[in-house]
């Protein structure tokens, strides 16, 4: 399965990042049947961790500065 999320979160942005990484997967793909979820999921883990560890190394960068 191809995928692509269609939305890149803004990295310094904790309410998009999080909007993102908790959003339901049946947002992704509304008529998609369990095993198909199953692949949005496979596929959004890793955009998720992603988003996830910009967000952090941006954190930490701005509370450093």
């Amino acid at each position: 399965m191809d995928f692509d999320a269609g939305f890149r979160p803004d990295p310094d942005s904790a309410t998009e990042v999080l909007a993102f990484v908790l959003c339901p997967l049946a947002a992704f793909a509304p008529q998609a049947d369990a095993a198909e979820l199953a692949e949005v999921a496979e596929c959004l883990r890793p955009m998720r961790e992603e988003a996830i560890r910009k967000f952090c190394a941006r954190f930490a960068a701005r509370r450093q500065s």
